[in-house]
């Protein structure tokens, strides 16, 4: 699995087109956002790691933070802090001073993609910075995946076949390479507004990932 890759790419990568192109255009009409490839959050000792999609447009994309500035942050920092993955005040700033606890957080896709749908070939792009990172991980035990894409581009990470691991809300894998990887739907406001997601539903899932780690 190893590579040359750093576990996080330079804000003003090129790799990808389309996106560093929807990033320039979005940086004409918000010059004072962040508009570049959002790096990972959280503790270089973690061993939990959280796996979302991509940066949201309003949210990571403006404030340069994993899930800060969007509902899916407000769930998520919540729930961390609930369960002792986080301390402090999660106010949708990155100067809110807020830390992670033996978590770390990053995206499948590290540049906001337009309608928030990356293309297969940037997800694979993509995917070198998301080996380092876990690779830097020395202490990693266990996995959130938040839905099916970030599953999806997991198991390809680790050149395990998808079939040998559905994906399902709150199911646990254990992977060959001795990782727990824990299912959940994405905490979008889309999920939790359509009921798809509930808190409680979210909730269960560091329930289940705590008591692995502990």
């Amino acid at each position: 699995m190893t590579n040359a890759f750093p576990p996080d790419p330079p804000a003003d990568c090129a790799l990808c087109p389309r996106l560093h192109q929807f990033r320039l255009d979005t940086a004409r009409d918000h010059p004072d956002w962040y508009n570049g490839a959002v790096g990972s959050f959280g503790d270089p000792n973690a061993r939990l790691l959280i796996i979302g999609l991509a940066p949201g447009l309003r949210g990571a994309n403006r404030t340069g933070r994993p899930f800060t500035g969007d509902f899916a942050g407000d769930l998520l920092y919540e729930t961390l802090c609930d369960f002792g993955f986080a301390t402090g005040t999660y106010k949708a700033d990155p100067n809110d001073g807020l830390k992670l606890v033996d978590c770390m957080i990053t995206n499948a896709v590290r540049c906001v993609p337009p309608q928030n749908k990356p293309t297969g070939a940037e997800i694979n792009t993509c995917r070198d910075f998301l080996t380092s990172r876990i690779e830097a991980l020395t202490n990693l035990k266990a996995i959130v995946v938040l839905g099916r894409i970030a599953h999806e581009t997991l198991l390809r990470t680790f050149g395990i076949k998808l079939k040998a691991h559905p994906f399902a809300h709150q199911a646990r894998h254990d992977l060959e390479n001795g990782l727990a990887m824990f299912d959940s739907y994405h905490c979008s406001r889309y999920n939790t507004n359509t009921g798809r997601l509930t808190t409680e539903m979210f909730r269960a899932v560091f329930e289940d990932v705590r008591a692995a780690i502990d």
